[in-house]
């Protein structure tokens, strides 16, 4: 039976807790091995890449698309 546990072991990954899978819900918690904030981009250790809209893409080309919150602007009637 596979692993249910989304933080499985990856062998290129040496952080301790091991970071989070690119297909858990967790995955913006894996640690960044790369950055390029000028170009808006950091890849992760788990190969995700995640886009300063909040956009990422996932190692197997899965798309998921920005989900940054609304913010209200002016003031509350």
């Amino acid at each position: 039976m596979p692993p249910t546990d989304k933080r499985r072991k990856n062998p290129s990954c040496p952080h301790r807790p091991p970071c989070p899978a690119a297909d858990a819900a967790d995955r913006e918690a894996a640690h960044i091995v790369a950055s390029h904030p000028e170009q808006g981009w950091a890849l992760r250790c788990n190969g995700v890449l995640a886009f300063e809209d909040t956009g990422e893409l996932l190692p197997d080309g899965q798309v998921i698309a920005p989900h940054r919150r609304m913010v209200r602007t002016g003031a509350a009637a």
